[in-house]
């Protein structure tokens, strides 16, 4: 599980993302895409298109980390809004790195 402090904000991009991309990428989507920092603190999560690999992007005052996750069988439980970000509680990243609706 990843150690996120209190406080943080965990935002889900929304939508398929392309899983090929790594740290750069991923900040530059976040950047221009989600209009957001992606230095700022918070946590990006995006999906693949397949929905059974996620990758969190997190940066923090020792750098950029990039987290993933593959799961065996099924999918991660995704919002189905087609573009944009949501906002959802560290908590809640742990049901969804879990599988748990």
């Amino acid at each position: 599980m990843i150690p996120v402090p209190s406080g943080v904000r965990v935002w889900l991009a929304v939508g398929a993302t392309d899983m090929r991309r790594g740290m750069n990428g991923l900040s530059l989507q976040v950047q221009e895409a989600l209009r957001r920092d992606p230095h700022g603190g918070d946590l990006y999560v995006f999906r693949g298109r397949r929905g059974d690999l996620i990758k969190v992007l997190w940066s923090d005052a020792h750098g950029v980390s990039l987290y993933a996750k593959r799961l065996e069988r099924g999918r991660f439980i995704w919002p189905s809004p087609a573009d944009g970000v949501v906002m959802i509680t560290p908590a809640q990243l742990a049901y969804l790195l879990e599988g748990i609706d």
